[in-house]
């Protein structure tokens, strides 16, 4: 088998953090830094332009032990072997998981570099001016075209590194919602547009509707043949690509051994490479790739991924808290929530255990959040003095790419306090009434990073792509597959059906035959 199938609650570590639980779970933080004036070095990580304070929780040097020694009983460290050895660990679809294959420029495959130098060729001629449209005119606007991994990655990582854009103006059209799609068309030039479709299969429903209405809206004023010089396609349906009219050159290829969710590093970040130039992708991929190295090489005691995702456990499955917040202290990385939630919850929402049994344990997090300031003046009145236990990541970065000291200085002063208000609370201070009063004791990792780079982000990426993985394997559940997104999809089909020709047959739920007339009314 590439995985190893242990169920957690079955170890003697789970028993001995049951146990360990029971008598610290009153334990205030406040005090356990009054106690230990070196805590914030002991529970704190510097690599690599990162510093992983995580000194604000409520664990202690035996929490960490004992969640270490239940990282070895599930065979951690045999599993991320796996991993990175390309073992079939998508075992419910026998596929492997190799997308830090992409990005290991150390040993790299010779399809990835191939489509690595086809991505650079190409994004060169786009943006040099030296690609033409149909009427001779250089490319101005990018669209591309897809949904989930082919579109949330991407789409993240344009705002985030918006600082490092150039001419091109990159958009994204994911939501089969056609009034989502014709606001995107606004304004657009179709002789200086190029649209990127991004499918796998090109058969998924949303990204064709989207690529045929917008071929339909091309053709208004261009020819058949002008097809191929708007429109390229990142897929493995050979056939239907070239049937759409995309010509065989612009064809760039997806591996099954990459999963959507994780394929912003390979060619579905293409529109990433027109928006910022190949240079700026491929320091993308390298920071990926040093914390691939850092998370395969390190020792558990001082690796950022398995030590985030271990507190996480234990904050899930000890504490019951059902829900983890991350707040990015920048607004460039306004998207990074949503693609978190995707990354994270479609990967470790799963009730069935790799042994193919229901799990009688908390598995997954429901990930939300916002940035900051913005979020401080939105949800934290809860994070700060509800009846919720909610972890909160805070990422910052210490420097500001436009050099607005001032600005930057009160950014952080605010991260910083939110972090020192949610461990101390009120405590020590006189208030009026205890509608004032703040309890503290909230737990908080803060992740601060020298600056906002495209080497950086792809770091950071990375730690959470590698943090759920590490989740996955502690609640022995398959964090690969999706078969709960594919099952959407298939239902999808029989409504369409009913809605667009009346078509009941199918439709058994009195609540969905409702609906659906009321529509068609």
């Amino acid at each position: 088998m590439s995985l190893p199938k242990i169920n957690p609650t079955k170890t003697e570590a789970w028993k001995r953090l049951s146990e360990h639980f029971d008598a610290t779970s009153e334990v205030l933080m406040q005090d356990q830094f009054q106690e230990d004036p070196n805590r914030a070095n002991s529970f704190s990580i510097t690599w690599n332009g990162f510093l992983v304070d995580y000194s604000k929780n409520r664990i202690d040097l035996e929490t960490l032990q004992l969640l270490r020694q239940l990282a070895d009983e599930v065979k951690l460290k045999e599993a991320i072997e796996a991993q990175f050895t390309g073992k079939h660990i998508n075992e419910t679809e026998d596929r492997a998981v190799g997308h830090t294959e992409l990005r290991n420029f150390g040993s790299m495959k010779p399809e990835v570099c191939e489509t690595l130098d086809k991505i650079k060729s190409f994004t060169e001629k786009v943006i040099s001016g030296e690609w033409k449209g149909y009427t001779g005119k250089s490319i101005t606007h990018i669209v591309n075209i897809g949904i989930g991994g082919s579109d949330l990655g991407p789409d993240m990582v344009c705002d985030a590194l918006a600082y490092y854009k150039n001419h091109l103006d990159v958009r994204f059209v994911s939501n089969v919602d056609g009034d989502h799609v014709m606001e995107s068309l606004k304004g657009l030039d179709r002789e200086t547009t190029l649209f990127i479709i991004v499918s796998k299969t090109f058969t998924t429903q949303e990204t064709l509707t989207n690529a045929q209405t917008i071929r339909k809206w091309f053709l208004e004023d261009a020819g058949e043949t002008d097809v191929a010089k708007h429109f390229v396609a990142v897929s493995t349906n050979l056939e239907a690509v070239s049937s759409f009219g995309i010509a065989s050159e612009n064809i760039f290829p997806m591996w099954n051994w990459v999963g959507g969710r994780f394929s912003l590093w390979s060619a579905v970040g293409l529109s990433i490479a027109c928006a910022v130039g190949y240079d700026h992708f491929e320091s993308l991929l390298k920071g990926a790739h040093e914390m691939d190295l850092h998370f395969k090489d390190t020792s558990f005691e001082s690796n950022i991924p398995v030590i985030l995702a271990l507190i996480s456990v234990w904050y899930s499955n000890f504490y019951y808290a059902e829900s983890e917040c991350v707040v990015p202290y920048s607004q460039y990385l306004s998207k990074l929530v949503a693609y978190l939630q995707q990354g994270i919850m479609e990967s470790n929402g799963k009730g069935i255990d790799r042994n193919g049994d229901p799990v009688d344990y908390e598995t997954g997090t429901i990930v939300w959040g916002s940035t900051g300031t913005n979020a401080q003046h939105a949800f934290f009145q809860l994070i700060q003095q509800g009846t919720k236990l909610i972890p909160t990541d805070f990422i910052a970065f210490k420097n500001s790419l436009h050099g607005n000291e001032d600005h930057q200085n009160k950014l952080l002063a605010n991260c910083v306090a939110q972090t020192e208000a949610l461990l101390q609370g009120t405590k020590g201070i006189t208030v009026e009434n205890n509608f004032k009063e703040f309890t503290g004791n909230r737990p908080t990792n803060t992740i601060l990073i020298d600056s906002l780079t495209p080497r950086s982000l792809g770091s950071l990426i990375a730690m959470y792509e590698h943090k759920l993985f590490v989740q996955g394997i502690v609640w022995n559940i398959f964090s690969y597959d999706q078969w709960g997104v594919e099952l959407g999809k298939k239902l999808a089909k029989g409504t369409l059906n009913a809605i667009a020709e009346g078509d009941m047959e199918a439709i058994d739920n009195q609540s969905t035959q409702k609906l659906i007339s009321r529509i068609r009314s």
